[in-house]
């Protein structure tokens, strides 16, 4: 069949802006594809976006196992994935399912091209965010297993990982109870060798973590409010009293609202003020 048969057959009910990309990619590209597109109209897989059949053009000119990219229903984007790892002659059985997106399978990829065990991570339920982490911590050596499982999120496995980069006691912290700011809370507090014990609690945000955390490095008696019945915001204000040395028991106390424990230290301040005067 003469090639712009060809086209104007691959090209039915198409959407004129791909057709152009797809023009644009034929004239980019230094090979006869007139042999990829009857393949593709012979095997009935004309009925694909023109994205996917770029796809199948650049697998085709490699001679590599096109069933690879057309056993399944895959966007252009999965199908880009399974051809990059045919190219490197990688195990592509590993990721080319359709329950994987195209995030998922890249990092299933580079974990193969890294020689990494991907059969770890290599799993749906975990998102292309959580298979990132658990490959970053493949790839330098740590534990993964402390933190590889599907009930952290991304974010509290990125505190764990780096948790374990810094050799501190994950244990503390690797509760899935903790969201990731507490996590990181607690890992600035070990990282500092601070005693977090006084924190690491459920009931503590992380804005009451911190105000914890901060009142330890400057060496308070943060037992005075580290205390769940108190919000961060009062907690702020009776670490700001303790660190200019006032009687915060005047206004320590939880049946006070913030505004009033504000009042309270102010007038404390004047006082000292007006004592030294």
């Amino acid at each position: 069949m003469k090639a712009d048969i060809l086209k104007s057959y691959l090209y039915k009910g198409k959407d004129k802006n791909d057709i152009k990309h797809f023009e644009d990619f034929l004239k980019e590209i230094n090979f006869d594809t007139q042999k990829y597109i009857e393949y593709i109209a012979c095997n009935k897989l004309d009925k694909l976006n023109l994205k996917c059949i770029k796809e199948i053009i650049l697998a085709l000119h490699k001679d590599l196992d096109v069933n690879w990219l057309t056993s399944h229903d895959f966007n252009h984007m999965q199908m880009q994935e399974i051809r990059l790892g045919l190219e490197e002659g990688l195990d592509v059985s590993m990721y080319a399912k359709p329950e994987f997106d195209w995030c998922q399978m890249l990092h299933i990829r580079t974990g193969l091209e890294k020689g990494l065990d991907v059969s770890i991570y290599a799993k749906p339920e975990l998102d292309w965010k959580q298979m990132r982490e658990i490959r970053l911590g493949l790839e330098e050596g740590l534990d993964i297993s402390v933190y590889a499982k599907t009930e952290f999120d991304w974010q509290q496995m990125g505190e764990i990982r780096f948790g374990l980069e810094n050799k501190i006691d994950v244990s503390i912290y690797t509760r899935p109870e903790f969201d990731w700011e507490q996590m990181e809370e607690i890992r600035w507090g070990l990282e500092k060798r601070l005693d977090v014990s006084m924190y690491a609690k459920p009931e503590f945000d992380w804005q009451q973590m911190q105000e914890i955390r901060t009142g330890l490095e400057k060496g308070l008696d943060v037992s005075i409010y580290a205390k769940p019945e108190y919000n961060w915001e009062q907690m702020k204000v009776i670490k700001l009293g303790l660190t200019k040395g006032l009687d915060v028991s005047i206004y320590a106390k939880p049946e006070l609202d913030l505004k009033q424990m504000r009042k309270i230290k102010l007038e404390l301040e004047n006082k000292n003020n007006n004592t030294w005067k």
